[in-house]
């Protein structure tokens, strides 16, 4: 009869399997210290300077840069156009994306198709995305073209002014994005027990009470995932923003991430960093109570 492994031994081989889990961290735990911790903290300090490019000395300027950008009046108006973009872009995002992913939720070749034909713009450069849309929006483009067939002469600058400039904008984002929120959700349906559904059919449940009563709650997770990172993806939005409206018509789309990159491009560090270390904040003071908020519906339900 085989002895059974002392406690000792048994120590010794779970002291050995937790060291060996923490060595395959390691390098992960690395690139984030190297690629995310490091430059927070350097941000953090800089933010505080006067550094620019026209300058070699780089002194201490406390809250110098953050009443500048407040006098400037670009921290409020930033402020006011990056929540406005985020909150449409996320909810745009994710409407379509639940409505795509009940219809394509069966696999099938034709689904197959469809899934695939809906993730093209994932794949786009956000850069060629804005472009190709600025030349649709533009008074001269195919959608004024196609209004003009009902409505003769019609012709509006749909980024030429702020009331449907920023909307578009973020809505653009959506389209962008869409694609990828849709395969987490298809992913997330997926996974809900088939049993379930067809016990609330046998309770006499319709198609709608069975999607918001038994479909939503199971898809809580899914939902917490895409609400996050489309919302923080929202956030520090640039590239799509700079391609379509180039901030415009006057500051009526100029995110704050757009702002800091002016700065940058300008010579003004310092002040691009005080920026940065704003969105930061921004982002870590709405998404954490948002996860937070969201985690704990998914226990609940």
């Amino acid at each position: 009869m085989a002895a059974s492994p002392s406690a000792g031994a048994l120590f010794f081989i779970r002291h050995r399997l937790n060291k060996g889990h923490s060595l395959f961290a390691l390098p992960a735990v690395l690139l984030v210290v190297a690629l995310f911790a490091i430059p927070l903290v350097l941000n953090t300090v800089l933010s505080f300077t006067n550094w620019s490019s026209y300058t070699s000395k780089i002194t201490f300027a406390g809250f110098g840069n953050f009443n500048f950008l407040v006098r400037q009046g670009y921290l409020q108006k930033g402020l006011v156009v990056t929540l406005s973009y985020a909150v449409i872009a996320m909810a745009g995002q994710n409407l379509v994306a639940i409505i795509l992913a009940l219809a394509l939720r069966e696999t099938n070749r034709i689904n197959s198709f469809f899934r695939a034909l809906f993730f093209i713009p994932v794949l786009i450069s956000p850069v060629a995305a804005g472009y190709i849309w600025r030349a649709i929006f533009a008074p001269e483009g195919p959608l004024n073209s196609l209004i003009a067939i009902a409505l003769p002469g019609f012709d509006y600058a749909w980024l030429g002014h702020g009331v449907t400039a920023l909307p578009l904008v973020a809505l653009v984002d959506a389209w962008k994005w869409s694609g990828l929120t849709t395969l987490v959700y298809i992913a997330g349906l997926n996974s809900v027990p088939r049993e379930v559904n067809e016990a609330a059919v046998i309770d006499g449940a319709n198609p709608v009470q069975r999607f918001f009563f038994v479909t939503l709650p199971l898809l809580a997770p899914a939902i917490t995932f895409n609400i996050a990172i489309t919302l923080v993806t929202a956030l520090s939005a640039y590239d799509i923003i700079a391609s379509m409206t180039a901030g415009g018509p006057g500051n009526d789309t100029t995110s704050l991430f757009f702002v800091m990159r002016s700065q940058f491009g300008q010579g003004f560090f310092g002040m691009g960093s005080a920026l940065a270390l704003v969105v930061t904040i921004i982002v870590i003071v709405i998404t954490i109570p948002l996860v937070t908020f969201l985690r704990r519906r998914e226990v609940r339900l």
